[in-house]
């Protein structure tokens, strides 16, 4: 049976997936490792960095943030607030989450990382690296076009859970269906949000050349699900994949079959970047569905180090402080170095070497590996 024939216009996308928020499991994939430009679900890391400050305390909801210039001049949908203004991160969330505001988007970018842009871009990039985007690169912190700023649907499904399991206190501003400031009321692009039962975030994006994407999520009873649609050719197109896809997928895991991907016999829109003919190319493998549930877990259950300024090296992310004990014993014997261990937000405990240089961290990276020990530099 295809999973999404039923649709109208349903070739007039890119890609798409369904998988569960819980557990990682992937329900429907198609076209989901295809490069594509991500637009406005590009705000969705941008606010994980913002949670990521607020729950190190480097940010405060009652916080003021300076409007500059920059931020002043960003277009084409903006809240439009003069240069030299101020706005709680509070506000700020509301209006990246909400009104998808790229002035703002760049004024948390700006006050987050010593006031350039372009800074807080590669601090994305490294960020999605850590918590497992293997395709993704950031430009900007809005989504705004560059050749350059590509994702996945895969990957912004890792994203998009990695703030759902890291940052549980902050989902409800993805959730939030209208929001007023300075006297005008602004309404979420996420039609789900009124239109589909349960749903309960989360972002939309459109430029020129991503076309209209969307990522919807979804709660039935004690199912969690996210649905992902890049590329459609209109907010119609994207509002209904996104419901056929949560509506097939609750169908799904409520009769618990067994993962089964499906092919759509009509062609896609074309991605970003394209592919040799191949028969069967929408098929998603047994394999793909395993790799995509590890880089779940991965990203799930490793808390990334954006709040450190320095590099370290982490060897290792644990469920016990047990393991994560003998992992430091080992670490010394290998290395002499003595890491700590440091609680996660999630409950995992790290073991980590904090207070190096760049040549310290490198060099006590290349003893580790080399002696079978699997770790990382961090900044």
């Amino acid at each position: 049976m295809l999973f999404i024939a039923s649709i109208a216009h349903a070739a007039n996308y890119r890609a798409a997936m369904v998988a569960d928020m819980d557990s990682g499991r992937v329900l429907y994939s198609e076209n989901a490792t295809d490069l594509n430009y991500p637009a406005s679900l590009t705000k969705i890391m941008t606010l994980y960095l913002t949670f990521d400050a607020l729950e190190h305390g480097r940010l405060h909801l009652d916080d003021y943030l300076i409007v500059s210039n920059a931020a002043a001049n960003a277009e084409p949908v903006k809240l439009g607030i003069p240069a030299g203004s101020k706005i709680t991160v509070e506000d700020a969330i509301k209006a990246v989450a909400v009104h998808s505001a790229n002035d703002i988007a760049r004024v948390l970018a700006e006050n987050l990382k010593g006031g350039k842009e372009g800074n807080f871009a590669s601090l994305m990039t490294r960020v999605a690296r850590e918590i497992g985007l293997s395709r993704t690169n950031f430009e900007n912190s809005s989504g705004l076009p560059d050749d350059d700023h590509l994702s996945t649907a895969r990957d912004i499904a890792l994203v998009s859970m990695a703030v759902y399991k890291h940052f549980p206190q902050y989902w409800k501003y993805f959730g939030i269906k209208t929001w007023t400031y300075g006297g005008k009321t602004y309404t979420n692009g996420n039609r789900l949000l009124g239109s589909f039962p349960g749903c309960d975030g989360m972002k939309t994006g459109y430029t020129n050349k991503s076309k209209y994407s969307l990522v919807a999520t979804a709660r039935r009873g004690d199912k969690h699900l996210m649905a992902v649609v890049l590329g459609a050719e209109n907010k119609d197109v994207r509002a209904a994949v996104a419901t056929n896809l949560l509506n097939r997928g609750f169908a799904m895991v409520e009769k618990n079959p067994a993962p089964a991907m499906v092919v759509r016999e009509t062609p896609v829109a074309t991605p970003v970047e394209s592919k040799p003919q191949q028969q069967n190319q929408n098929y998603e493998s047994a394999t793909a569905v395993n790799t995509f549930a590890g880089a779940y877990h991965a990203a799930t259950n490793h808390v990334p180090t954006a709040s450190h300024s320095g590099p370290g090296v982490q060897f290792g992310a644990f469920s016990s402080r047990d393991a994560a004990s003998k992992m430091i014993a080992t670490v010394q014997r290998v290395t002499g170095a003595t890491p700590i261990i440091e609680t996660a937000p999630s409950g995992l405990f790290r073991v980590r070497a904090y207070g190096l240089t760049e040549s310290a961290a490198q060099s006590l990276k290349a003893t580790a590996t080399a002696n079978g020990i699997d770790c990382y530099v961090f900044h």
